[in-house]
């Protein structure tokens, strides 16, 4: 005798990150749904408001200035991290050119950068982990509640965390970690103060 399948599944289904991306691929999932796959779950992103979206903007173009052509700013596009995992960060400085990923989305990255509000919470947990299993060197939380910039660096892809963590705050300069010499002050990353 055949046995039913059950109703309730034993645990979530998560998606790998090549299902993900047919998804993405056939139109099934479009850049107006606004989502991302974290952990093998296709997450919703927090709408942008203006605050974010200027933090953004800021950030993108502080750290194009700075790294110059010694690597390529991505703004809000697809990462490749894991194969559970294809987050949407809002700025990551990924190595080469922008040229060198018409055809796929970057795998690795040098710096990523999450603009924070009422994400901070997935930023902190969920995010940071990702991005340390990824052997991300550097990743930046803009915390627009505090005003502050989180750093962490030095990942340990084991445990998946940062190893060293600090807060910046507007009077300071943040140095890339995998980009010495390339520098960004705290306050170019922030929206101006009300």
């Amino acid at each position: 005798m055949n046995e039913l399948a059950p109703q309730q599944p034993d645990g979530p289904t998560r998606i790998p990150t090549s299902e993900y991306l047919r998804l993405i691929e056939t139109g099934v999932l479009g850049r107006d749904d606004r989502v991302e796959l974290l952990g093998g779950v296709i997450v919703a992103m927090t709408p942008c408001d203006p605050s974010h979206a200027t933090a953004t903007m800021r950030a993108t173009f502080a750290l194009d200035r700075a790294v110059d052509s010694r690597a390529a700013v991505r703004t809000q596009f697809s990462l490749v991290a894991s194969q559970w995992s294809v987050p949407e960060p809002d700025v990551a400085v990924v190595p080469g050119s922008l040229e060198d990923y018409e055809h796929a989305h970057p795998t690795s990255a040098l710096l990523v950068v999450e603009v924070s509000n009422s994400s901070l919470k997935q930023d902190r947990l969920s995010k940071s982990r990702i991005y340390a299993a990824a052997k991300i060197p550097e990743y930046w939380i803009v915390n627009l509640r505090e005003r502050v910039v989180e750093v962490m660096h030095d990942p340990d892809p084991a445990t998946a965390l940062y190893r060293v963590t600090r807060i910046a705050t507007a009077g300071e300069t943040l140095e890339l970690t995998a980009l010495p010499g390339a520098r960004v002050a705290v306050a170019d990353l922030l929206p101006l103060a009300r």
